[in-house]
This record gives C-alpha cells, structure tokens and sequence, in this order.
C-alpha cells in the first residue's frame, strides 16, 4: 500500500464542521435500539449499568444485532439482575453459564470475570471505585490507564487463565483498547442523548476514540490517521488529532467516523485525502 497522508493545516476547520454534522446525525436516542449501549439504558441501579455496559462492552465484537442477542442471553443467566448476581457469586453458580458462547467467549472466561468483578465489588465497593483506584495508579506512575486497568483486573484473580485474560486487552500489548474505550465514552461522558455519564472519575477530555474499522477507515479516508495499523499507535494518534477539534470531548467523533462508516454517502471531495479507503481497501 502506498504512504498515507494527513490532512492539510487549512482545511481543519472546515473538516470540524463537518465532523460535528455529522456527530448531531449520529448521536440521536434512536442510536441506543440498535447498539449494545442500550443495556446501560436497561436499568435505574448505577451498579446495573455499570455491569451490564461491561459485558456489552467486552462483548461488542461482530454485527450489533448479534452482540445484542448474546449479551441480552448472558444476562438472562444472571436472572436480569446482574448487581445482584455478581455480588453473591459463587463458584456453584458458574452452572448458569453452560452451553453459553460468543465468539471466543466461553463459559470458563465468564466464569473469570464475573469472579473477578465480585472481588472487585467486595474490595472497592463499586466498579467505578476500581476504575478511580486504577486512574490514580496510572497518573502517579506516568502509565497508561489501559495497562493500568487490565493489570489491576487481573491481580485479583491471579489463578485466572490465559485465555480469559486475552479478553481486556492492554495497551502495553500495543491493543487499540477499542472496547475499553468504548464501555468509557458510555460511562463518562455526560449531557448525550447516547452515552450515560453515570461515571466521573475521569474528565471526558482524556478519553480516546474506541478504534474500530469503521473509524479507522474513516479516519484514514479523512486524512486524520496516517498509521496502517488499528493498534495502540494508532489509537492515541488519531485521539491527539481528533483534541484539535474538540479538546474537551474528543471521543465524540466516534459518533460522526463510525455514522460516515456505516453509511452510504460519500464526503465531500475535498475531504478524500486517501481515496483508496473510500473504495474499502485496507
């Protein structure tokens, strides 16, 4: 493939126009009916949609309707009350989980993380008490938040097998972190018709953009991103890039890459920086 380019200095402001016409398109109630995001929706319980936005969250890999179907089958095996559950989770009750398969998602791996998401509950509280503990461990040490968080993770459950851990991806592994990111921009950012603002442990200014292929071809047509990769690089390079346009909220352009991504209209002409991507070729 050829070198990518970016876009040119003066067309950033114009490109900004743009882009929040489209967020407005995209970031509209109506989102939430066909997005795994709707399971923060679900419930009134801050500790329900805490829980029930993570697995969704971890889970959101494929067509949405299918990741709908399948977190919607998991909590049914939680009796729909997955606060409760998880609190008083015990090893008998991995029962539930039989038969129970989502990619490479097995029981084994449910098994795991709900453990560990009740000793998280048992030790800190709540879950966004463990993301705040793993917030300050990352600014005092100069980390990343997402080698921070999945380190953390899985301390409390050392035991826990290797597969399973293949499941909260890392930025020290160079992971793009796409569904960490994504659980995030539903948790914190607040005053959207979509995401729910339930958390604030950390200002949505730090959030970065939940990298899927929609967005990365996107940001790549757009001349945003010139890496060819959708890893970590690219993850905080395209995030540097979108807090030109919007220093205080820049995971809100998820909403306008991820609307152009799946829709049929082209941008504009002079907005195809690298039009090889605007034909689908990676």
């Amino acid at each position: 493939m050829s070198e990518l380019n970016l876009l040119p200095e003066q067309a950033y402001a114009d490109l900004k126009t743009f882009l929040d016409g489209w967020v407005e398109r995209t970031e509209t109630p109506s989102y939430i009916e066909t997005d795994p995001v709707l399971f923060m929706h679900a419930y009134e319980e801050k500790t329900d949609r805490e829980l029930a936005g993570f697995f969704a969250a971890i889970m959101a890999w494929g067509r949405r309707d299918i990741v709908i179907s399948k977190v919607d089958d998991l909590l049914r095996r939680m009796d729909y009350r997955p606060a409760d559950f998880i609190r008083n989770y015990e090893p008998s009750d991995q029962r539930h989980f039989r038969g129970f398969k989502h990619r490479t998602f097995k029981p084994v791996d449910i098994h795991w993380l709900v453990t560990i998401l009740h000793r998280i509950l048992r030790r800190f509280g709540s879950f966004e008490a463990f993301w705040k503990e793993c917030y300050r461990k990352a600014i005092t040490s100069g980390r990343e938040l997402m080698g921070v968080f999945p380190e953390q993770f899985f301390a409390l459950a050392p035991e826990a097998p290797r597969r399973t851990r293949k499941h909260i991806s890392s930025a020290d592994r160079n992971s793009a972190c796409k569904r960490l990111y994504l659980y995030l921009r539903w948790a914190v950012r607040s005053g959207s018709p979509v995401d729910t603002g339930i958390m604030s442990f950390m200002p949505p200014s730090e959030l970065k953009i939940p990298l899927d292929v929609h967005v990365a071809r996107q940001a790549r047509l757009l001349g945003l991103l010139d890496r060819k990769y959708n890893d970590w690089k690219a993850t905080t390079a395209l995030t540097a890039v979108l807090r030109r346009l919007d220093p205080g909220d820049p995971a809100k352009y998820d909403y306008a890459l991820f609307g152009l991504g799946i829709s049929e209209e082209q941008p504009p002409e002079k907005f195809l920086v690298n039009r090889q991507y605007a034909m689908g070729v990676n």
